[in-house]
């Protein structure tokens, strides 16, 4: 049995890398290649990612010739304009991202996939490649070209990686959405594209249960004028085919001639060519299209898996994700690496708690992303994964989603093993990578993300745009990187971009984050700054509530926003979402309020502590702190959150109510 979870400290020192890790890291072997090929020595990695942002061309271009990048044209320079935003990377590069990964074609396996009625199978190289040529070529005679945009509403299968693929290979913009999105969340994201094709499944399986999505697929297709052809895969009704007049049933494909790699051609692009559209969460207003370039996230991705996550060939990589989250997005990446991705289409617990540890010993995978929430959910249960199953190939987990906890980074050292490397990070959608990051040559502390990644200018910035150390600020960065979108679709003047992340600081990006570096480099992200707490003058991260209150057992899930009242006063509630059976009576109050004011200070400690019955969140997960808020200061429920962005809509149900009586003489 684990340990504690909770006794750990802040900055307590959990890892270190042994040499052999060391010795076989990626980043080593960068850095030995710059040695022998540029001539350029660094002590430690500090040094490293300072001459990455002071000498961003030299960087990147490293990054370009140590992976090999293939261009049939070269480019005039590495950053033409070094304008933010309005960046031109790469000007006169033509590439192509797919050709990346089906370079990679081997035997063996590229993928392995299962679901809750499947087990574990592998998908084949040729088969993989063969299907991914198959698809492109029927696009391109379907009229596809360079440009158009082809939208899914796949779950995490092989189909929805081998249409990705594919799309790339011919130039075409692929946006995608899981189908536990309703109509209405899907049409809000991919209309604003004007699709001409959709692939579509007609149903899905989910803790058990069966999902069919026929008359949402229908509702989508009819909506859309723009949709000159449907791709249905049928999975729960292959007897009943979806009835649409421009349908074209996916498993026919299968029935035309093979396209050899030889007669096969991947459309060569501009570096900055759109590759994929991904949405922001959507909490206010139409969801964000986020446009992502073939070149940028091409070399981004070659980056941050090597150099950070440190994936290595023929290794396999598991992180639980659906279609419209962009780990996804990073999980097809891990492809480019000649890793197998592990997709799982299916519910977590279902049908055991321990559903995920059974996937990561059967693929033997040395990778695994989760959740905080996750874990939590383990801890709750009294799961220990190292006395159940052999996890002996899992080398690194990467937590995503939200804050890391002191806490939740010990809990893989006592329940999985003294060796794993907890690499946590944060970055987003926005930037489809982390901008802080894990590096594998350098320890992990309690509650940090160790170090700002490579070639990116990341600092805290005070209330009048000045860095800071040791001291919590905004999360910003001051240079260009290749994975910044393009822009927004449908945002032609760029205004929306610039208003999401160069104000107030114009040419500084503003991530939106709480953040804090240490002097020794090491990072914490508290939570979203737009949600910030201020209290006295001190600005508080709600992530620093949230952990405070984790050794609670009566709590099941807490939201703290606050207020700013006239005459320059303010209110702060917390709402708790309580564990069955538990009751907020006094007794639980004054722990809560003595817990934060131990754990943190006494501003720290709200005014007021009401029970709710869900904490409303978005369907990736995140705590929905800046609509409750708006909310709460008399602002319009249906302007401020968008429904069928969130994963329970009736949770604000109780904060539009209790916004009324707050407003009430």
């Amino acid at each position: 049995m684990a340990t504690a979870f909770h006794c750990v400290a802040q900055g307590e020192l959990l890892w270190q890398p042994c040499p052999e890790r060391l010795q076989h890291a990626h980043l080593t072997h960068y850095l030995d290649w710059l040695r022998h090929q540029r001539a350029l020595r660094f002590a430690d990695y500090h040094g490293l990612w300072q001459w990455s942002v002071d000498k961003p061309e030299a960087f990147w271009q490293s990054i370009w010739d140590h992976f090999q990048v293939q261009a049939s044209s070269p480019h005039q320079a590495v950053l033409g304009a070094r304008a933010m935003p309005g960046a031109q990377w790469f000007p006169g590069a033509q590439l192509n991202f797919a050709e990346h990964i089906l370079r990679n074609e081997q035997d063996g396996d590229a993928l392995l996939y299962l679901n809750e009625t499947t087990g574990l199978q592998g998908l084949p190289w040729a088969e993989f490649a063969g299907r991914v040529r198959m698809l492109a070529t029927c696009l391109r005679e379907l009229g596809i070209v360079p440009g158009d945009r082809v939208v899914a509403y796949l779950p995490n299968i092989p189909e929805a990686m081998i249409a990705l693929c594919a799309c790339a290979a011919i130039g075409a913009v692929w946006a995608s959405c899981s189908p536990d999105f309703g109509a209405q969340g899907v049409l809000d994201r991919v209309r604003q594209l004007s699709p001409k094709v959709l692939l579509a499944v007609d149903g899905y399986r989910y803790g058990g249960k069966a999902f069919d999505r026929r008359e949402q697929v229908r509702c989508i297709a009819r909506e859309m004028d723009s949709i000159e052809h449907v791709i249905v895969l049928s999975t729960l009704f292959p007897d009943e085919p979806l009835t649409l007049a421009n349908a074209i049933d996916w498993q026919a494909l299968h029935r035309r001639p093979t396209v050899p790699a030889a007669d096969f051609h991947c459309e060569q692009l501009p570096f900055n060519h759109p590759l994929w559209v991904l949405f922001s969460s959507g909490t206010t207003g139409l969801p964000k299209a986020i446009v992502h370039s073939h070149g940028g996230i091409l070399l981004e991705q070659l980056k941050t898996l090597h150099l950070h996550v440190d994936l290595h060939p023929g290794e396999a990589a598991f992180i639980h994700t659906t279609t419209g989250w962009m780990m996804w997005n990073t999980l097809f990446s891990t492809l480019l690496c000649r890793v197998r991705p592990v997709l799982y289409d299916g519910h977590p617990t279902w049908p055991h708690i321990d559903t995920l540890w059974h996937i990561l010993e059967d693929s033997r995978a040395s990778f695994f992303g989760t959740s905080p929430t996750y874990i939590e959910l383990m801890k709750r249960h009294d799961v220990v994964p190292c006395e159940r199953f052999d996890l002996s190939a899992l080398r690194t987990v990467m937590p995503v989603g939200s804050p890391v906890s002191p806490g939740c980074n010990a809990w893989f050292y006592r329940n999985l093993s003294a060796d794993v490397w907890v690499a946590t990070g944060s970055g987003g959608t926005d930037i489809c990578t982390g901008l802080v990051s894990g590096v594998p040559t350098l320890p992990v502390y309690a509650g940090e993300i160790q170090a700002r990644a490579l070639g990116v200018d990341a600092h805290a910035f005070d209330e009048h745009g000045r860095p800071v150390v040791d001291q919590v600020g905004e999360l910003v960065v001051t240079s260009p990187m290749p994975s910044m979108p393009v822009c927004f679709w449908n945002d032609s003047g760029g205004e929306r971009y610039r208003e999401s992340y160069f104000q107030p600081w114009p040419g500084v990006w503003r991530h939106g984050d709480f953040f804090l570096l240490n002097a020794r480099g090491g990072c914490q992200v508290l939570g979203r700054s737009d949600a910030t707490l201020n209290r006295f003058g001190v600005r508080i991260g709600t992530a620093e509530i949230y952990r405070a209150l984790e050794p609670l057992a009566e709590i099941e899930d807490a939201l703290i926003v606050n207020l700013d009242l006239p005459e320059g006063g303010f209110f702060m509630p917390l709402f708790v979402q309580l564990r069955q059976g538990a009751v907020l009576d006094e007794a639980l109050r004054e722990r809560v309020r003595d817990c934060l004011r131990s754990a943190c200070t006494p501003r720290h400690v709200p005014d007021q502590i009401l029970a709710v019955p869900l904490i409303p969140l978005t369907l990736t997960g995140k705590k929905m702190e800046v609509p409750v808020r708006r909310i709460l200061m008399g602002h319009d429920p249906k302007t401020v959150a968008n429904p069928s962005a969130m994963r329970n809509p009736q949770a604000l149900a109780f904060f539009v109510e209790y916004a009324s009586q707050r407003r009430q003489p």
